[in-house]
């Protein structure tokens, strides 16, 4: 008993020396910490931070800064970067990349020119320290950007101006900390230094931009049944290009916010590896870093005299206004509202990730002392609290314009419903990806999943086979987050099985999947889809899935003339705008001067995300020309109309046969409204 006494307290010597007992303990925080501060309205990362002053050498001494931490804490840095960059929406940064421009210009330079004197006059740091610190006043982490989503605004343009900001000043002040770090150096900023710098960019520019995504697309399209592979694959993109930024004379950081931007559009935000992607690093590496970042404070200099607490008031009260001021400066040359102003205020307030990363680069290469650390500690806590308060605060008012103005048709578009019928279990894994693509983020209601079952002998049998295969969607399903409900019902005809269900369930799409074997189409159009289209008036969709969504370049609508007159020309107009941010795609809209017209109006009016561009077409015999002009990625999607309707024309009974001919290596999609 003594010696298991003995060996238990040995195992519990600070700092514990345990690997098992040092990972259950980080564990045990990473899951409790931020469930405690978030009862006093404090963000989770705060809960981390604090977390780790209290088990770190300059507190309870639970923990050394040992290799395995120090390991696991690089990799969380490189994959909060990676995030950052990969959550970017770059639609949104195309359609107002000059506003956008303009933003990141203020909020980068003004905070840089109100830092600069702070440290270097007021608080007596050298040029390094003080040019470093002030360059972490430029940047910004989207820590509220959760709330404007949650609120139903993200679509502002006022959001869009802040995010695309963030990827502005985030790349430039990059930029300056492996300049201020080659300025650190004993050769300094030598002619070899720049030399090295812009020869290394430009071979690292060149590799990110040009040759990672085609071995992406290659490999995506290659293994597209290997789903964690891709994983896999993507995190040896991420630390390959931290380790080429590092060969370049910058930053690892760097190459994992490039990695970011270089897979955004090949990564759909909805889908299976985006989630995988988030959920591991959210639930592992990143709290890993955070609790990395604590152990290095030492809470006790706030207590040595008034400096740190000098220190971490200037630096607090400089980041905050320089913002804000930042923020004023754009109101008044774009004309925006108060409460536009301080949603980007809030957006851009808050510094945690870059802001990190870069303090404590600067304290490891002994550019900044310890009152700086510990300053930036509280800095991150009162603008995270700041930040969430002003935007929570601004969304809402916004929130509550937009209600005053928005639509029923709005309001019921938020409560999706698709029915996925499915006759061949062998392709579901592509048609609920699609799925899943296409549905509203609003919406609550999951995607159900139909099997219709011949109502004959075999019927019971071919039941049983269908309850058998569900069981493997329901493990697709699962990654990527999706409730999905399943039916199998028997009817004599599979169309009136899905019209009856689709009636049942109150479904307002109905997701089809293409034939794969050519001269089925017709079968398809003249039976099923007839079925369909007279027992319903629900949005039918038929898509073909051969293309991998990693794999878009662009999107091409093909609207008939007069679609603008259809009573639902709003509904799928914004499902096809979705898709196409969805995917970070450009949308080409080929239609009469009537409808593109009438498309633009429509987007002036509702605020659409994605970036249009316009082709004349005046009838369907330019088909041809247009798969011409498209290359094997881009998605084709065919406006169609219901027998009767004022689109409707003979064209359209032969359009589907000809689209399978003529654009045979694209995702093909068929939407009736």
């Amino acid at each position: 008993m003594n010696e298991i006494l003995k060996q238990l307290m040995h195992e519990f010597e600070r700092p514990l020396q345990n690997p098992v007992l040092i990972f259950s303990l980080l564990l045990l925080i990473i899951l409790i910490a931020p469930i405690l501060v978030k009862r006093i309205k404090v963000p989770g990362i705060i809960g981390l931070i604090i977390a780790g002053v209290i088990v770190g050498p300059h507190g309870f001494n639970l923990l050394a800064k040992t290799d395995a931490i120090r390991l696991f804490s690089t990799i969380g840095l490189l994959y909060i970067m990676f995030i950052a960059g990969l959550e970017l929406d770059l639609n949104d940064f195309r359609k107002t990349r000059h506003k956008s421009i303009m933003f990141g210009f203020f909020t980068f330079i003004i905070p840089i020119l109100i830092g600069f004197p702070i440290c270097y006059n007021l608080l007596g740091y050298d040029f390094n320290a003080s040019f470093l610190t002030a360059s972490m006043f430029a940047t910004h982490t989207l820590v509220a950007y959760p709330i404007v989503s949650r609120l139903g605004v993200a679509k502002d343009e006022a959001v869009a101006v802040a995010v695309g900001g963030t990827l502005l000043t985030d790349t430039a002040v990059l930029l300056i900390l492996a300049i201020v770090k080659g300025n650190a150096s004993p050769e300094g900023l030598s002619f070899d230094f720049w030399m090295r710098l812009i020869i290394g960019l430009t071979l690292f520019t060149l590799i990110m931009f040009l040759l990672v995504p085609r071995i992406t697309r290659w490999f995506f399209r290659k293994l597209e049944s290997e789903k964690h592979s891709h994983y896999i694959f993507v995190l040896s993109v991420v630390f390959f290009a931290a380790f080429l930024a590092e060969i370049a004379g910058v930053e690892p950081i760097i190459g994992a916010f490039a990695a970011g931007l270089v897979l955004n559009p090949l990564i759909p935000h909805s889908s299976a590896l985006m989630n995988r992607i988030e959920y591991v690093g959210n639930a592992l590496f990143i709290p890993f870093f955070l609790i990395n970042v604590g152990m290095l404070v030492d809470m006790s200099i706030l207590f040595k005299g008034y400096t740190a607490l000098i220190v971490a008031g200037a630096l607090t009260a400089g980041a905050i206004f320089s913002k804000w001021l930042a923020a004023y400066v754009t109101q008044l040359l774009f004309k925006y509202s108060p409460t536009q102003r301080n949603l980007i205020t809030g957006l851009s307030s808050a510094h945690a990730a870059a802001t990190i990363a870069i303090i404590l680069i600067g304290y490891n290469l002994k550019i900044l002392d310890e009152n700086i650390l510990n300053g930036t500690i509280i800095l991150i806590l009162i603008t995270c609290l700041f930040a969430s308060f002003i935007t929570e605060k601004a969304a809402k008012k916004l929130a509550v314009t937009a209600s005053t103005n928005e639509n029923g048709e709005t309001k019921s578009y938020g409560r999706e419903k698709i029915l996925l019928p499915v006759a061949n279990f062998s392709n579901f894994e592509k048609l609920l990806d699609f799925a899943i693509l296409f549905k509203d983020k609003k919406s609550k209601a999951p995607v159900t999943m139909l099997s219709v079952v011949t109502n004959d002998a075999d019927a019971e049998a071919n039941i049983a086979d269908a309850q058998k295969r569900i069981e493997t969607v329901k493990l697709h399903a699962s990654a990527s987050e999706t409730k999905v409900d399943f039916i199998t019902t028997i009817d004599f005809n599979p169309g009136n099985g899905i019209a009856r269900t689709s009636r049942e369930i109150m479904a307002n799409t109905i997701l089809l999947g293409w034939p794969r074997k050519k001269g089925f189409i017709d079968k398809l159009m003249g039976e099923v889809l007839e079925q369909v289209l007279e027992n319903t008036d629900k949005m039918v969709v038929i898509t073909n899935t051969e293309s991998v969504a990693m794999n878009y370049s662009g999107i091409r609508l093909i609207c008939p003339p007069l679609a603008e007159l259809e009573n639902n020309f709003a509904q799928w107009l914004k499902k096809v705008d979705k898709l196409a941010a969805e995917i970070s795609v450009p949308l080409t809209v080929c239609s009469t001067d009537l409808t593109a017209d009438a498309i633009r109006k429509m987007n002036d009016k509702k605020g659409f995300s994605a970036n249009y561009s316009f082709k004349h077409m005046s009838t369907f015999e330019g088909l041809e020309e247009i798969a011409s002009e498209c290359s094997p990625q881009e998605m084709i999607i065919l406006i169609s109309a219901r027998p009767g309707a004022v689109s409707d024309t003979n064209e359209l009974d032969s359009l589907p046969k000809r689209m399978e001919n003529i654009f045979e290596k694209n995702h093909r999609i068929i939407i009736i409204p």
